[in-house]
């Protein structure tokens, strides 16, 4: 079974830059979660708000951390994922582009 979670947009605090550390900015989650159905479930609300929580509480430095904190904290709580594939986007970092990081995590 997969669970997909695309363009869960939220601003929150991210980035090395001194004007990063200061204002909130928008950032887009896409996720992908692989796990097996039998009589139990994984709830995509609950998945939702475990993360935005997480990115609004620690305030991260950089993506990669974030998505690693992140991944973390799904398995944990979430304990049928088998497979993770998580990705950050900053859209408005850059005047011509969007910037990501990504990771795939099997558990």
């Amino acid at each position: 079974m997969k669970i997909h979670i695309e363009n869960l947009k939220f601003k929150c605090i991210i980035g090395i830059l001194d004007f990063e550390r200061v204002s909130p900015q928008d950032v887009i989650i896409n996720l992908t979660i692989d796990y097996i159905y039998t009589k139990d479930f994984i709830n995509y609300a609950d998945v939702v708000e475990m993360i935005k929580k997480d990115m609004l509480e620690n305030k991260f430095l950089l993506l990669e951390d974030a998505l690693s904190q992140i991944s973390t904290k799904l398995k944990e709580n979430f304990s049928l994922i088998d497979t993770l594939n998580l990705k950050i986007t900053k859209p408005s970092i850059l005047p011509d582009s969007t910037v990501s990081v990504s990771n795939i995590y099997n558990f």
